[in-house]
């Protein structure tokens, strides 16, 4: 499969941020996350893996109680079922990867 950049627009997710699927299929899934400073992921687990890479931008992680502040070129791996948080503190994008895909993702 392939997915080209020019045809895949970025949805709203949140009031501060927006989502753009780039990859998916049931197994994995790929997306940019856009955030504006103050944008936030709601405390959540699920059982997906998910791994992060910071593009641009500083975030406040918390992830299973343990709090870091990571910028670009950072990374955050959060194993299936582990309750995480994000506060975007400074304007920035992130890489991110689920897996399995998730199925309420699907844009």
């Amino acid at each position: 499969m392939f997915f080209v950049d020019k045809d895949i627009y970025a949805e709203r997710l949140e009031e501060k941020s927006r989502i753009k699927v780039i990859a998916n299929d049931k197994d994995l899934m790929l997306f940019h996350l856009y955030f504006e400073s103050g944008g936030i992921e709601k405390a959540q687990c699920h059982k997906e893996s998910q791994a992060t890479y910071i593009i641009s931008g500083r975030f406040e992680y918390n992830l299973d109680g343990e709090t870091r502040v990571l910028t670009a070129g950072d990374s955050v791996y959060i194993p299936a079922n582990t309750l995480h948080s994000m506060v975007c503190l400074e304007k920035g994008e992130t890489l991110n990867a689920l897996t399995p895909a998730r199925k309420d993702f699907e844009f």
